[in-house]
C-alpha cells in the first residue's frame, strides 16, 4: 500500500493531464488488444484492489442507463489497463492518482474507496469534480479525477458501444444533398 506522502510524491512528480493523453493509435491499438482477450481478460498493470477501484471509479463516471451499458460493460478497465502497460510512463500517475482516493478515503472515512460507502465516495468526487471549485489542498485529486475522467470517456466513447450510444455512423456516402434538416436549423434559431 502506497502512503499519502507517496502518493503525492507520485502525482506531483509528473503532470497527470498530460500523462494521460492519448493519440487516436493508441485508442485504436488498445480496443484491439481488449476485443482480443474478450471474456478472459486478466490485467497485466492493476493489481486486484487497483483494479477493483478501477472497475468501480469508471461506472460512477459512466454508469449504464436505458440508452447503453456501463463504462465496464464497453471494456473500458481493460481499455485504461492496457494504455497503462503500453505506455509505461503513465503508470505513476495512474498508481499515485488511485493511492491518492484511498487515503483520502481512509483519512476521511476510516476505509479505503472501493469500502467507503457510495454517499462518502460521491462527497469525494464532487470536491475534486470541478477544479474551479476544489480546495487548493486537493489540487493532486483534482488533476487526477479530471485527467481520469477523459480517459475513461475516451475508453468508452471510442468503444463499440459507445459509438452506438453516439449514433455515429462514421463515413457515410450522401446520395442527395436536401440541406440542413429543419430541425438542425431551428436548433441553432435559424428559420428553415
Amino acid at each position: 500500500m502506497i502512503d499519502r506522502r507517496e502518493a503525492l510524491a507520485l502525482l506531483a512528480s509528473v503532470p497527470t493531464a498530460a500523462a494521460f493523453s492519448i493519440t487516436a493509435r493508441e485508442v485504436e491499438s488498445a480496443h484491439r488488444a481488449v476485443q482480443k482477450a474478450a471474456g478472459g481478460y486478466a490485467p497485466t498493470f492493476f493489481d486486484r484492489h487497483e483494479y477493483e477501484t478501477v472497475r468501480l471509479l469508471v461506472d460512477l463516471l459512466i454508469p449504464g442507463d436505458e440508452r447503453s451499458g456501463s463504462a465496464t460493460d464497453a471494456g473500458v478497465p481493460e481499455f485504461i489497463d492496457f494504455m497503462m502497460t503500453d505506455e509505461p510512463e503513465r503508470q505513476i500517475a495512474m498508481r499515485g492518482g488511485l493511492a491518492w482516493l484511498d487515503n483520502e478515503c481512509r483519512d476521511r472515512f476510516g476505509t479505503s474507496f472501493v469500502e467507503a460507502s457510495a454517499v462518502e465516495r460521491t462527497s469525494l468526487l464532487d470536491e475534486i469534480a470541478w477544479p474551479e471549485r476544489a480546495s487548493p489542498g486537493l489540487s493532486h485529486g483534482v488533476g487526477f479525477f479530471n485527467a481520469f475522467r477523459d480517459l475513461t470517456a475516451t475508453g468508452f466513447f471510442t468503444s463499440k458501444m459507445g459509438m452506438e450510444d453516439l449514433d455515429y455512423r462514421g463515413n457515410v456516402y450522401v446520395t442527395e444533398w436536401t440541406g440542413c434538416p429543419p430541425e438542425a436549423l431551428r436548433k441553432l434559431g435559424l428559420d428553415p
